[in-house]
């Protein structure tokens, strides 16, 4: 009896590259296609891989070492004087330590900086609780006049680079640091349009970022219990595409949302807002559940604080109980209607 070869077993493995290496290279075509393009880093441009820019365009990248401020500042000035700026470093420095320089320099006068940050979330693995910036999302939606991006491989992060230089005005992206599956390759990428990767029509599931993997992989757990799941891949937080959220609030009548964030004020609670207003539904909320972390491997660390595919599978079953328990007006509230 034959067995499977390694080459075939390998050959089942879901590919997975680099965010940080797929950005570094629509860097460098902006900056062949732009002149006006210029980065300004704090020390992390191996990290960040924007060494590859300076290497191409030595004369269009500012490095000012351990200066966060001043990296935000000078990037503020840069693009108030005609200039395209990417400024790029961990999220932890490059948004939490800065965010007033960002709110004032940045947001308030509409600077056309965008704001590229790795090494952010639980991901940041052994550096621990103080470099594992689970809150820029939300700090950042909450500024007026900001775009933000969360891209879920790398295939998308080359596009949301581009499509964010195209953007007249403050722009967030977020990356990992760590390399996860490639699930949008050959896919269309438009800012503030939701991605729809599959149709369901009991549960819909949206994600970004890196859970839009596992969002996948929950989506194949719920068919063989007879689930039927859409997976829809919300990268944009802001603007949000909010009648996609609508059109699937209704068309499942659940929605189980994750993200490697804090859920006090991610896109989930985003999500949960627009259904607030437009279709109230069941909902469930995968993510950092307002607590720091700790050091640890990154896949150790995305286990013990909940952010799996099986705990997006468990808040799927518990929104579809949920939904069962209201259309028979057992749970105390009204039995729902058909949708208009």
């Amino acid at each position: 009896m034959s067995t499977p070869s390694t080459q075939t077993a390998a050959s089942a493995a879901p590919k997975k590259e680099s965010q940080r290496a797929a950005w570094s290279k629509a860097l460098i075509e902006l900056g062949e296609q732009d002149p006006r393009v210029v980065v300004v880093g704090a020390d992390t441009t191996g990290s960040l891989m924007t060494d590859k820019f300076r290497a191409r365009f030595p004369d269009r990248l500012v490095n000012v070492g351990i200066a966060e401020l001043s990296m935000t500042t000078i990037a503020a000035g840069l693009a108030l004087s005609g200039k395209v700026v990417f400024s790029a470093t961990f999220a932890v420095f490059g948004v939490g330590h800065v965010y007033n320089h960002i709110r004032q320099s940045i947001a308030y006068p509409k600077a056309n900086v965008k704001i590229v940050s790795s090494h952010a979330g639980t991901t940041t693995g052994a550096d621990g609780a103080t470099h594992q910036m689970n809150e820029d999302v939300g700090l950042l939606v909450g500024l007026p006049n900001f775009t933000v991006v969360v891209p879920a491989d790398a295939p998308e992060t080359y596009k949301a680079t581009k499509a964010i230089h195209a953007v007249e005005g403050p722009c967030y992206m977020r990356i990992s640091r760590e390399n996860f599956p490639t699930v949008s390759e050959g896919r269309e990428f438009r800012l503030g349009k939701a991605d729809v990767y599959r149709e369901g029509e009991d549960v819909a599931l949206m994600a970004n970022g890196i859970m839009v993997s596992r969002a996948l992989e929950a989506a194949d757990e719920l068919k063989k219990r007879g689930v039927s799941a859409a997976v829809i891949n919300v990268h944009t937080p802001k603007p949000l595409d909010e009648a996609a959220v609508e059109k699937y609030a209704r068309q499942c009548g659940a929605i189980v949302t994750a993200e490697e964030h804090t859920v006090v004020h991610g896109t989930g609670s985003l999500i949960a807002n627009v259904c607030a207003k437009r279709y109230p539904v069941p909902m469930r909320f995968v993510g950092v559940q307002d607590v720091f972390g700790e050091s640890g491997k990154s896949d150790e660390l995305l286990a013990k604080y909940g952010m799996t595919s099986g705990e997006i599978v468990k808040g799927a079953l518990e929104v579809l109980k949920k939904q069962s328990l209201a259309a028979a007006g057992l749970d105390g509230a009204r039995p729902q209607t058909q949708p208009e």
